[in-house]
């Protein structure tokens, strides 16, 4: 009888080898064909039961995992029991501390590749060779919430990315928002501690509606700027993969003539910028909390890798001062007007995780870790930075040889005198670890800087030692004004919404009041709607200067913020709706809900369902139950989803078939109408054919008929809604046509102004009391 044989193997169909003759398979596309370095590095370590016997952590075939050893069938348990006390105990250990910050995250293998050598600029080998493909790991987390808590809550979002290049690891640890809440690290700590739960209740959880944090802000206005984009639509993202990321820092690249240049860090996703509205979050959160983890997941397991484009702004030294705002204030952006982002790589993620904890949690970011041609500035947070993400590891990660463990390791050779410590993995060689060293002819040696070794940047310095801000620093809302004057209107709208909802859980009145008056400062029209919704007037003035982070032996009138005399130019740039950088019209990876019944029409459900897979779409069907549907025609359907188990708020468009059994059999579920007026609700499109344009009017959503041609996804003849498309003429193409168009304008905001103040307008409402209310 044969036996099962210990060995190292993946078992993925989707995967082909790579020829590196390790066992280990490469997906399909990554790097295209080409052997991916990281891939191979960690083969030995993936371990795959599958046809295994059951062992202990020793070896030991277990031939009873069912039963402890007990002296008699009813009595005690034994000591001597060495499989069960192994067991237990490596369990009551499996825990390890979780972040405090990012602590939620989602990750994924994939390559970067550079469109063209950037050796004018850096002497990064990665960024050399447009043929080359650089593996990397790259977490989105968010920020303030638990490991446990939604993906869906107003937070920043963390965009770490982990190159695996041949000189060593580099980390380009960012964010979601190009700028920060605080300039200086030394407040990292007084900002965590104000916006997570607060100590005396824990509560609440991955939010910042709450008074520590608003108190924080209110005597902090250099966080103005970064309170605008938390407030924004791009707190709540549709997906990882339509969000932008950025490096936050100013940066330096050096060429290998040693010149250096500043350089800012941008991703820009080759989807688009796209978010969901704040009600919809909230509702997401209790629909599936896990939504941005598998929303990551299936795309990439379906083969639609996630892409990226790697942006850099890049300023000559001699430029440093020709600005109105400090480039080392992490508070400030470098507007796209005032310095391009130049496109210079792409980034693939096209490999999911295969365990969870051993790379995505246990992989360890860290500022520091940068390779030639790359260096830091003086940035003030990014210099804290530089000590607490190496530091924070110590803890979480059980010791100095985290870099040892199968996700943190660098596909470089690693060759240094440091030793021992806890979980180390390295057998080192020789009989000596020090430098210098005569028995082993100076090995390792130092690598001159033309053979990759690293040299700081020589910048000159001449100053003295003090805990002082630089002035430059100290114009706190120019930048706060320019982002919010330059969203368009139902994005200033939001974020008139979200302060109202933040403000409005805060429970000390002098907060909210300090608050306001530093949003007018921002904005007078902002704070005063701001004001409106809260049932009070902006203060005129404060009776304590507005800034109160101040040393204790300073005159707080040098540190009171100072705003920029420039006029302040809009830069369509920083908003998500018509953002001239994305102006790809796509519906590649949305979800579509068909809200079917039996009793569909089968020709209209093909038909629909192919011209949206074309397009690059998913349809999944919503049904009163699951199982097996049944079409007029004959024609089997699987439910994908039960008006229990899927909401509206999963998907992003409806459709409604034709199919008088169908429609009746929808009329009859109260969850199939609220499922067609929260779509309405969040500017979603919706199209329906034939007996499906009752259903639509029974939940009071506006119906015209789609024929002809179409502008800008909606109908040309009656329309009451672009964004509500129908077909009574049984031309499929044309509906299919205009559903997809409107489908690709993600939202239809109009929709949302025309519901604002006027509850006739909501859906709900039937179309002839719409009509009458509106006259």
């Amino acid at each position: 009888m044969s036996q099962p044989r210990n060995k190292t193997k993946r078992n993925n169909k989707k995967n082909k080898s790579n020829g590196s003759g390790n066992g280990f398979e490469l997906p399909t596309g990554a790097g295209h064909g080409m052997p991916n370095l990281k891939s191979d590095e960690l083969a030995p370590n993936i371990e795959d039961s599958a046809g295994e016997f059951l062992t202990t952590n020793h070896g030991v075939r277990i031939n009873d995992n069912q039963n402890s050893l007990k002296a008699g069938d009813r009595g005690p348990t034994l000591l001597e029991d060495f499989i069960l006390r192994e067991k237990i105990t490596h369990f009551d250990h499996e825990r390890i501390p979780e972040r405090v910050v990012h602590a939620r995250g989602s990750g994924a293998h994939g390559y970067f590749q550079v469109y063209e050598s950037m050796a004018p600029y850096t002497k990064a080998h990665f960024l050399q060779d447009p043929l080359a493909q650089t593996p990397v790991f790259v977490r989105f987390s968010t920020v303030v919430g638990s490991r446990g808590s939604t993906d869906l809550a107003r937070d920043v979002r963390g965009f770490a990315v982990k190159f695996y290049t041949q000189e060593g690891n580099f980390d380009l640890v960012g964010n979601n928002i190009p700028v920060f809440f605080i300039q200086d690290a030394i407040k990292f700590p007084d900002l965590v501690h104000a916006i997570k739960p607060e100590p005396h209740n824990e509560i609440p959880q991955a939010a910042s509606a709450h008074d520590t944090f608003w108190d924080f802000i209110s005597l902090m206005p250099e966080s103005m700027h970064m309170i605008m984009w938390v407030m924004s639509d791009r707190a709540i993202p549709r997906s990882y993969r339509m969000m932008e990321g950025f490096g936050v820092h100013t940066f330096r690249f050096i060429n290998d003539r040693g010149k250096a240049r500043f350089v800012k860090f941008h991703w820009k996703p080759l989807l688009g910028l796209h978010a969901v509205v704040w009600d919809e979050a909230q509702k997401i959160s209790g629909k599936d909390p896990d939504f941005h983890r598998r929303d990551l997941w299936e795309a990439i397991e379906n083969g639609d890798y996630p892409q990226w484009e790697l942006g850099v702004q890049i300023v000559e030294e001699k430029d440093e001062h020709s600005f109105d705002f400090d480039l080392l204030d992490p508070t400030k952006i470098i507007p796209e007007e005032i310095v391009p982002v130049q496109r210079i790589g792409k980034l693939t993620l096209n490999r999911n995780p295969e365990n969870f904890f051993a790379e995505t949690e246990q992989v360890a970011f860290h500022i520091g870790n940068i390779v030639p041609g790359i260096d830091f500035t003086n940035d003030p947070l990014l210099q804290g930075r530089l000590f607490s993400y190496l530091d924070t590891q110590l803890l979480r990660l059980g010791g100095p040889n985290f870099h040892e463990i199968p996700i943190n390791r660098p596909v470089a050779p690693l060759h240094n005198n440091q030793r021992d410590g806890f979980m180390r993995q390295t057998i080192n060689r020789g009989q000596t670890s020090y430098d210098p060293n005569s028995l082993r002819g100076g090995c390792p040696f130092q690598a001159g800087m033309d053979m990759s070794g690293f040299a700081s940047y020589a910048e000159r310095i001449d100053a003295q030692k003090v805990r002082q801000r630089s002035a430059s620093f100290f114009d706190h809302f120019s930048q706060a004004t320019l982002f919010y004057r330059s969203q368009s209107e139902p994005e200033q709208n939001h974020i008139v919404r979200a302060l109202r909802f933040e403000l409005g859980k805060v429970e000390t009145p002098p907060i909210r009041e300090r608050m306001l008056y530093l949003l007018a400062q921002v904005d007078t029209d902002l704070a005063n709607r701001v004001a409106a919704g809260l049932g009070l007037t902006v203060p005129k003035k404060l009776d304590k200067p507005l800034n109160l982070s101040v040393p204790a032996d300073g005159d707080p009138r040098k540190f009171q913020p100072k705003r920029s005399t420039a006029e302040i130019e809009p830069s369509p740039a920083l908003r998500m709706v018509d953002n001239p950088n994305f102006t790809l019209k796509s519906i590649k990876t949305r979800k579509i809900a068909f809200l079917v019944a039996d009793g569909y029409n089968d020709a209209a459900v093909n038909e629909m369902k192919m011209s949206l897979m074309k397009a690059g779409a998913l349809a999944m069907t919503v049904a009163p139950r699951l199982g097996v549907l049944t079409g007029a025609g004959g024609d089997p359907l699987n439910a994908d989803c039960s008006l229990l188990t899927g909401s509206s708020v999963l998907f992003d468009a409806v459709y409604v078939p034709d199919g008088e059994a169908s429609v009746a059999a929808l009329e009859a579920e109260p969850e199939a109408l609220n499922f067609l007026n929260e779509a309405y609700k969040h500017c979603k499109t919706i199209a329906a054919s034939g007996a499906g344009i009752e259903l639509l009017a029974k939940a009071g959503l506006p119906v015209s008929v789609s024929e002809g041609d179409s502008e800008n996804g909606s109908p040309m003849e009656g329309s009451m809604d672009p964004g509500v498309i129908v077909g009574r003429n049984g031309d499929m193409a044309a509906l299919a046509e205009n559903f997809i168009l409107g489908i690709a304008r993600h939202r239809h905001w109009e929709r949302e102004l025309s519901m604002m103040g006027d509850p006739a307008q909501m859906p709900g409402v039937p179309a002839s009391k719409r009509a009458r209310a509106s006259v």
